[in-house]
Parts: structure tokens; sequence; C-alpha cells
């Protein structure tokens, strides 16, 4: 069961002005207000149970901006590395030596790139702020990574579709985004109050997604994600 749970009442000083928020990742119009804190709202869709924020209440892109300059993801930092090491390590399991692959959403200090590329693969990279070079997004890579990501993104359909399509068959996409806590969505949760989070997933939105794209889907841990995708003409069995 998926609930939510609110501040205490003299918190929640901003009133609702959204009545019909379409899902951004599904499309449903099948949503359900849970809470608002200070600064906004917060809707679950009941088909694919993303918790999403309504496009009104974004913060503008200047701010968002000035939000990931404050940034400071540093390659030398081993602390950095080994928290990045959670995504890189079950993706490398999977590669063939020497695979090419892109870095979405590389930041100010791209760092898991390079980690990559110390384990002999080649890596493009883009960054809509940092390296909007937006012609890499129009080729195919044997592995696709975007870590700390997918909750920033306000058309996350539009961006994961993309993402999918730069996805050699037989390779990877990979994710990292903290999994809604236990099910029960709190404004008071540390993903929530960061306002660059636009969306929050769910075991079950990613189960969603792999369906939708036919992908096998492998969850490892509360925040890491891999979609497989299978060669031309492998049908993937559903995932339980």
């Amino acid at each position: 069961m998926f609930a939510a749970q609110a501040l205490s009442p003299g918190d929640s000083v901003v009133a609702s002005t959204v009545s019909n928020h379409i899902c951004p990742l599904c499309g449903s119009a099948d949503t359900r207000w849970l809470c608002r804190d200070r600064w906004r709202d917060y809707f679950r869709c009941l088909a694919c149970e993303l918790v999403s924020v309504p496009a009104t209440q974004f913060l503008s892109a200047d701010d968002e901006k000035a939000r990931y300059d404050l940034h400071r993801n540093n390659p030398d930092d081993p602390g950095y590395r080994a928290f990045l090491s959670r995504l890189l390590n079950p993706m490398l399991e999977r590669l063939p030596p020497g695979s090419h692959g892109l870095d979405f959403g590389s930041g100010p200090g791209p760092t898991l790139s390079l980690m990559f590329a110390e384990a002999g693969h080649t890596m493009a990279i883009y960054d809509p702020f940092y390296a909007p070079d937006a012609s890499v997004l129009e080729r195919q890579y044997d592995f696709v990574t975007a870590s700390e990501v997918v909750e920033h993104l306000r058309l996350p359909r539009q961006v994961l579709d993309r993402l999918w399509a730069c996805v050699k068959p037989g390779g990877s996409l990979g994710l990292m985004t903290s999994f809604v806590p236990d099910g029960v969505f709190r404004p008071d949760w540390r993903y929530a109050r960061d306002l660059t989070h636009v969306c929050f997933y769910s075991r079950a939105t990613f189960a969603w997604l792999a369906a939708q794209w036919q992908a096998e889907l492998d969850i490892r841990g509360t925040d890491v994600i891999l979609l497989h995708k299978p060669q031309a003409g492998v049908r993937v069995a559903e995932n339980g």
C-alpha cells in the first residue's frame, strides 16, 4: 500500500492550485493528491506509482542551475567515487571489454564517465547545462548511464524514451535514484527537500517502465536500476 505522510499542520502553508494533474511519466490522468509542504504539492499516479510535482511549481531554469553550481562533486573525492561505484560495478559485470557508453546528466564535474574510461571503456557525456552537445543523443551506445538525474526530469517519459533509444540491442541503461522509502512518501524526506527534484520513483514505477519497453529489469538495493534491452527478435519474459 502506497501512503503519504504530511508535515505537521503548521508547516503546510502553500494552498494547492492544481486540480487536474497529469502524470508526466505515463500520461495518466488517474492521479491523486498526496500532500503538500511549504513550497509545493505532490501527486501520485495510480497507473505507474510515480510521485510528481506540478509544473507550475518548478523552479526557474536560472534558479535550478544556480543550485547545481553549488555541487562539489570532485573526481578526486574517494567518497564520491565509492557512491558512484554502486552503479558502476553492476554495469561493469555485463559490459564486454572496450564498450562505448554515454553518461547523461554528467554535471559540472564529470566523474562516472571517467571511472568507466579507467575501466577501459570509451565515453561520451551530455548535460543540458554543462555539456550541452545534443548530437551525442543521436547515436547509439553499448550502455547509457544517468546517476542522480531522473528525479530532476521535468519531462521524464520524453527523456527516458530518448535514452532508451540510445541503447543498442543487447545493451543496458543504468540509473541511480533513491526509491520512495518503504512506499511511504513524506515531504520531509531528504529527496523531497531538494527543490530541483520533481519526480520520485518506486520499484513499481520501474517495473511499469520495463514492461513498456519490454526490458529486463534488475534492481540493486534501494537506488540502482538496470534495464537491459533484448537483442533484436528476442522476447523478454514479463517481470514478476
